[in-house]
């Protein structure tokens, strides 16, 4: 019950954080939320700033887990393979809206704070850059600079976050449709850019 009620208060700080942003919400207003006292909280996560880092730590496992996931049953062809990676990717912001709140917050973090994700993320990015440079190697993919592939795909899906009115100049609406069609663009693009000729 008490590891329950630990994890009940990083998914309401993770909700309230993505939704509201970090410096707006304060422990009491998350230990409101969960429904205990701030003394709770405290009991959890001495700091603000420890929770913070505990629901930005969760959320880097969270994106791992579906990655990694979606590379175990994906078809070996890569092209499908990569298709399925960034299906995955879009699929818990689908279901829980806040983690692009989430991915907004982070950019606006002190550099030591974000670091921290970077630093659990880089694994996932490095594996991501060799599988395709060996794809490319292979002549299964057509040749370019496998890092660029991927910080691309990459600033597409943080800036759903972090840009949102330069994307509704375009006429993309930030609801589950925009998403998908976004998700859509983005594996189409990737396919016409990366088929082997």
């Amino acid at each position: 019950m008490a590891r329950q009620t630990r994890q009940t208060i990083l998914d309401v700080a993770g909700n309230l954080f993505g939704n509201r942003g970090f410096d707006a919400v304060s422990l009491d207003q998350i230990a409101a939320e969960v429904g205990v006292a701030k003394q709770t909280v405290l009991y959890w996560f001495s700091t603000k700033d420890e929770l913070v880092q505990e629901v930005l730590a969760e959320t880097a496992v969270e994106l791992t887990v579906v990655v990694e996931a979606a590379i175990r049953s994906a078809p070996d062809d890569p092209l499908d393979r990569m298709e399925a990676v960034v299906k995955a990717v879009f699929r818990p912001a689908v279901r829980r809206p806040s983690l692009l709140g989430l991915v907004r917050e982070i950019s606006r973090l002190p550099s030591e704070s974000s670091e921290r994700l970077t630093d659990s993320l880089r694994p996932l990015v490095e594996r991501a850059v060799n599988w395709m440079k060996a794809e490319m190697d292979a002549g299964r993919l057509r040749r370019a600079d496998p890092g660029l592939i991927v910080a691309l795909a990459y600033a597409t899906v943080t800036g759903i976050a972090t840009e949102p009115e330069a994307l509704r100049v375009v006429g993309w609406n930030a609801d589950i449709a925009g998403l998908r069609r976004l998700r859509d663009e983005l594996v189409d693009f990737l396919r016409a850019a990366l088929a082997p000729r």
